[in-house]
């Protein structure tokens, strides 16, 4: 089949905005449902009906969280839908909904992350689109708004003010120019669309995947541990939880910073704006790189205590406390408990000395004085700082013991476990060395001193007793074989049968009389591909001599391409007699062991009469 063509860059584009206009829409309907009915419910809580309430709130949230699932499987990143736990139809069953907690976090994420994430993605890829096409055609648009070819505006009008001798002197001069800026600026913004929007709609499914399950790998990896609701419950790992939170805070932090400090505090909105982008950066910074953060948050300080020093004095009460605005004061101090939980303790310490520092610096160098309310100010800044700091260290240290914990358990478990499997592996050794390994010593002694307990046995006789002792002597070989493996769990070194081998088996097996033809490989096999062609001769052979006694058997082992091919085919059985009992456990053994290799086998009757054993070993291993 024809390989699938890669998208084009147009097609790739569409998809993206198929992806993220979709996603307002859907955060609206979301935000507008889940919140209601999630005050609603904690509301009513005292007097039961929120009981009922919040279960339907959280199976709400859960079918929103899977139609984001779904349109990021249809975008091409795959999720992992996390196991939640069962739900019976039942009133206790549906409360019992409250205790899961990935139901939770699809809540959280649906009802508070999704609007904010989403609109901000819708925003961003919807400008960027209209930033191109207006840019590109505003030479068109702007000859029909009346005063753009008699009055300076747009961009001339900025270069009037920037560099007045630059400027163009006529109406249409000037219409020329801000078209010509207008048209690079749009052809630059129809030019980077691609990679913006692709950027813009890989950052909302990274946030989306994280949160809502992880990638399918990630999720199936807590599989194995025997808890169902460990990592698929979560989805994602303290690190990311890091990331996601402190990006989430620092949005929000934005959004009231900048406001803030420009209409409170009567700061010039660009300088406002640079000062709280700043604090913001610091707060992510803040996760993976504490002198950076701290430098960040520390410099953003100083400049907001200096492009608000001239409120000091009788004016300082009417436009908000000083030197650390409110905002400000908590962005520096989200900065130290983001650094307190993520790194040594020193740095918060440092962090928090310099803004100490840097407090009475403001008072002593910026103001003077220490302004009304500035002391309380300081005092607040120190003291909510220091005890916010206090408790991240102390969650730091508690997660930590939490964690070692938790391994110690996890470990002590498997330790556990490891015994246990070491006293079963050993109960079954020592039952067959009491019972199979004794019977088989007895049998060989039997057979070997058969020529010394009966003088006068035939030839013919005593070659069947020689057979006998090999046979036993070999099965016992091995049996010490198997019991060195369960005793200790370690595979034996001694020399292991291959194809090889197979000869002398057949020659064992024919003293019992049975009639076989043999046909060997034409190359060489490797011994692990041979000890499983080995073992499903003697499997077939054995099935041979038990359900069909005095049939003629044909071995054939052969090779092909990739492959190594085995089959035993017997004929009807010559009499009538009961068939030696079997447990059934041969053929699912052989197929146990050739499926290990990635080979298949073929057990049934044959259209003509008796058997037939066919398996298909890979040399490589599947």
């Amino acid at each position: 089949m024809d390989a699938q063509a890669p998208p084009t860059r147009l097609s790739r584009l569409g998809r993206d905005y198929r992806y993220i206009l979709p996603g307002l829409p859907l955060a609206v309907v979301s935000f507008g449902l889940l919140v209601p009915l999630s005050v609603l419910s904690i509301g009513t809580f005292v007097i039961w009906l929120g009981a009922l309430l919040m279960p339907m709130t959280l199976l709400l949230a859960t079918s929103m969280a899977d139609l984001s699932r779904s349109r990021l499987r249809d975008w091409g990143r795959p999720v992992a839908r996390p196991r939640y736990r069962p739900t019976q139809k039942s009133v206790t069953g549906l409360m019992r909904v409250m205790t899961d907690p990935r139901r939770w976090l699809d809540l959280v994420f649906e009802a508070i992350i999704a609007f904010p994430l989403r609109l901000i993605t819708f925003v961003l890829a919807v400008t960027w689109l209209g930033v191109a096409l207006g840019g590109l055609t505003s030479w068109f648009w702007k000859l029909f708004i009346p005063g753009e070819q008699s009055e300076g505006t747009g961009w001339p009008l900025l270069l009037e003010l920037i560099a007045p001798e630059l400027a163009p002197e006529t109406a249409l001069g000037m219409y020329v120019l801000d078209s010509v800026i207008n048209l690079l600026i749009g052809a630059g913004a129809l030019i980077s669309l691609p990679w913006v929007v692709r950027g813009i709609a890989r950052a909302d499914g990274l946030i989306t995947q994280t949160m809502l399950g992880g990638a399918p790998s990630a999720a199936s990896s807590g599989r194995s541990s025997g808890n169902p609701y460990a990592t698929p419950s979560l989805a994602m790992g303290a690190n990311g939880w890091a990331w996601v939170g402190t990006g989430f805070t620092a949005v929000i932090l934005l959004a009231v910073n900048w406001p803030v400090l420009a209409s409170v505090h009567g700061v010039h909105p660009a300088i406002a704006m640079v000062l709280a982008l700043t604090q913001s950066a610091a707060l992510v910074l803040a996760v993976r790189w504490a002198g950076g953060a701290g430098s960040v948050i520390l410099l953003s300080a100083l400049g907001t205590m200096l492009a608000t020093a001239n409120l000091t004095g009788a004016d300082v009460a009417p436009h908000g406390p000083w030197p650390w605005p409110v905002t400000t004061l908590i962005a520096y101090c989200l900065v130290i408990v983001v650094i307190a939980l993520r790194h040594h303790w020193l740095w918060a310490a440092a962090v928090w000395s310099a803004g100490a520092v840097l407090t009475v610096g403001a008072f002593l160098v910026i103001a003077g004085e220490i302004p009304d309310g500035g002391l309380a100010n300081g005092i607040v800044l120190a003291s909510v700082s220091a005890g916010l700091g206090m408790l991240a260290i102390l969650g730091r240290l508690w997660m930590r013991n939490l964690g070692r914990a938790e391994r110690a358990e996890r470990v002590s478990a498997e330790e556990l476990q490891r015994r246990r499997d070491l006293e079963e592996r050993n109960r079954i050794a020592r039952e067959l060395h009491d019972v199979v390994a004794h019977s088989m010593s007895v049998i060989n002694v039997q057979s070997t001193t058969a020529r010394y307990r009966k003088p006068g046995i035939p030839p013919e006789i005593q070659q069947e007793f020689d057979d006998i002792a090999d046979s036993s002597r070999q099965a016992l070989n091995e049996m010490r074989a198997l019991l060195a493996l369960l005793r200790t769990g370690e595979v034996p070194t001694a020399p292991v049968p291959t194809v090889a081998d197979i000869p002398d088996l057949i020659e064992a097996t024919r003293a019992s009389g049975a009639q076989i033809s043999y046909s060997g490989p034409d190359t060489a096999v490797s011994p692990a591909v041979g000890l499983t062609a080995f073992r499903v001769v003697q499997e077939g052979l054995s099935n041979a001599l038990r359900h069909s006694p005095g049939s003629t058997v044909d071995v054939t082992v052969a090779t092909e391409a990739g492959a190594v091919t085995v089959q035993v085919l017997n004929s009807e059985p010559v009499s009538d007699e009961e068939n030696a009992p079997g447990s059934g456990l041969g053929l699912a053994g052989i197929r146990e062991r050739v499926t290990t290799v990635g080979g298949t086998v073929e057990a049934g009757p044959r259209a003509e009469g008796g058997y037939r054993l066919y398996a298909r070993i890979p040399v490589n291993g599947g």
